[in-house]
């Protein structure tokens, strides 16, 4: 479904890396277009950024703090256009307890390290892991997501005066209807002003962004914690910050990763985890609860507001400080309906329908489908968008482990010279690797087989020790009935490390 997606770039602007932040400088209609997106963003970050602050556990200001110095920060140092890093419900998660236990130093001394500790895995080229996520696992992600952005909206919905539902209601069509008129303006934005003024011109007495808590008065300060420099204090932050660091990594990337397939273009995801590291660095200091990648706001920037360039990000943090610094008691009127009714469009979006049409997986392999439903059920069921990554990653790994294994075959024949003398040759063919070499030792007739024995390997290739293992336990096996094996045909890699275990690996069947 389409979220009021921008009418398309001008052909001169359709090159693989898409418009840049000059090409928008350059056309008003580029401009303005990044411009409103940027406001409709900065909208919507502020409950969330609110909310998430609740989650950590901490003040309604320090969330709204960190997403404006990451979003700024990030459309400087990021390595993915027009995506947005702020506060984060996953970040709020892993850190909270450290706010709850030992206060709000050592919370702010874990974000500065978490962001150090990305700086230092994106120098280690920790980015080109992303390869190893498959595309179940992707629209698995995607699909989870979608699922947990429209269950956010939930608690907004229930308990609430009866008005509540109309007003989302005409939100939702409004955003439906509009950029079948005009796609001048982002649909989200038409929606919230317009459900604003019907709520405020009419009394409506509905929730709004003011009652979800505080908004601060003034712009964040440098703040260095107030932690004592021990190996103590590296013992409690340390596990929080790493844990902290692979989170907002994964999230990030794998959320440029959508924004690449949405956008058909490239991004740099080594500069990006830099980026992100930077970005939390800096919130810290400024009293930020640190995050990264948001996959909603992202998805409002680039699928409903059709943003292409840094400048979007930039504005969006720029106009967050300038609403509830300089506009907190206007912002505070604007109802939650109208952002929930943004929030659900953005869920419906996202969530990849075409994955769960019954001809789609009819077609799919009955193991991806599995990996994809293991991601989402796991998401959905930790509120943890790592852990399922990872969980699916494995559940994967483990499939495709299972398919490769019967790759593997041999074949037997026994040949018998001029002169009498029997001798039995196996071919094996196939990929020999842990999971494939614990069915070759079960193939062979080691008492019907004559004293001699040949194995060609001409058409296998050997992987790993396990392999070498399993080729030393025929061998030996062999050796206790006085039959001698010939190991031939091992490829130059195969015979290297054949060569340099067999016999070493203490393995005895």
């Amino acid at each position: 479904m389409a979220l009021g997606l921008s009418t398309p770039l001008p052909e001169k602007f359709q090159h693989h890396n898409g418009p840049t932040v000059m090409d928008a400088f350059r056309t008003p209609r580029l401009l303005t277009r990044e411009v409103l997106a940027g406001l409709v963003v900065a909208l919507a970050l502020i409950p969330e950024a609110i909310a998430f602050s609740l989650i950590a556990g901490v003040d309604p200001r320090v969330g709204l703090f960190s997403s404006f110095v990451m979003a700024v920060t990030i459309a400087f140092v990021g390595g993915r256009p027009a995506m947005i890093t702020a506060a984060t419900g996953a970040v709020a998660l892993v850190i909270a307890p450290v706010a709850r236990d030992y206060g709000m130093d050592y919370f702010i001394a874990t974000v500065i390290l978490a962001g150090v500790l990305q700086i230092v895995l994106a120098s280690l080229g920790v980015a080109r892991l992303m390869r190893f996520i498959p595309r179940s696992v992707m629209v698995g992600f995607v699909n989870s997501l979608a699922i947990l952005i429209f269950a956010a909206q939930l608690p907004q919905l229930v308990g609430v005066p009866w008005l509540v539902y109309p007003l989302v209601a005409v939100g939702i069509l409004i955003m439906v209807a509009l950029p079948r008129i005009t796609k001048v303006v982002p649909a989200p934005l038409v929606a919230i002003v317009v459900l604003t003024a019907v709520t405020v011109t009419m009394a409506v007495g509905v929730p709004t962004i003011g009652d979800q808590g505080e908004l601060p008065e003034s712009l964040p300060s440098l703040l260095i914690p107030n932690v004592p420099l021990t190996a103590e204090t590296l013992a409690i932050i340390a596990p929080y910050a790493l844990a902290m660091a692979l989170v907002g990594i994964l999230e990030s990337l794998l959320t440029a990763k959508l924004v690449d397939d949405i956008t058909d273009t490239h991004s740099r995801k080594t500069r990006e985890t830099f980026g992100q590291g930077v970005a939390n660095v800096m919130s810290g200091l400024f009293g930020g609860m640190g995050g990264c990648a948001m996959i909603g706001q992202t998805m409002i920037n680039v699928k409903a507001s059709g943003a292409r360039t840094r400048i979007s990000t930039f504005l969006a943090g720029v106009f967050l400080i300038v609403l509830v610094v300089g506009f907190g008691p206007a912002v505070a009127v604007i109802p939650m309906a109208a952002l929930v009714a943004v929030m659900i469009m953005v869920s419906v979006g996202t969530f990849d329908w075409h994955s769960i049409q019954p001809a789609t997986l009819r077609r799919m392999p009955r193991s991806e489908t599995i990996v994809m439903l293991i991601t989402v059920v796991v998401v959905v069921f930790t509120h943890n968008l790592a852990i399922g990554v990872i969980t699916g990653v494995v559940a994967a790994m483990v499939a495709f482990a299972r398919r490769v294994a019967h790759l593997a075959d041999v074949e037997r024949s026994v040949v018998i010279d001029d002169d009498g003398t029997a001798t039995a040759y196996y071919t094996v063919t196939g990929e020999l690797f842990f999971a494939s070499s614990n069915d070759l030792y079960t193939l062979f007739e080691y008492a019907d087989d004559p004293d001699t024995v040949v194995i060609d390997m001409t058409d296998s290739h050997v992987w790993d020790a396990s392999t070498v293992a399993a080729l030393d336990g025929i061998t030996t096996k062999y050796g206790r009935r006085h039959k001698t094996v010939q190991i031939t045909g091992l490829n130059e890699h195969s015979a290297s490390m054949h060569g340099r275990l067999a016999g070493n690996l203490g393995a005895d069947h």
